[in-house]
């Protein structure tokens, strides 16, 4: 399931795990930018270790704009 989930915009694969408890993480480069386009689930995993069964899921924008 997880693998399903890659490249979808982050509202469905959020929906697609409404039932378990979610930690989401967005990706961002190293310096001030702006994303661009839609914020897109780039993985999902379970959290090892968490005791509540929790699930991450990692998500990036389609690109960013450097911001000066």
């Amino acid at each position: 399931m997880p693998s399903d989930l890659a490249l979808l915009p982050w509202t469905a694969a959020r929906a697609a795990l409404a039932d378990r408890p979610l930690r989401m993480r967005v990706l961002t480069p190293p310096y001030p930018a702006l994303g661009l386009g839609t914020l897109r689930c780039l993985r999902v995993k379970p959290l090892a270790g968490a005791g509540d069964g929790a699930w991450e899921l990692i998500a990036g924008y389609d690109g960013y704009e450097r911001l000066p």
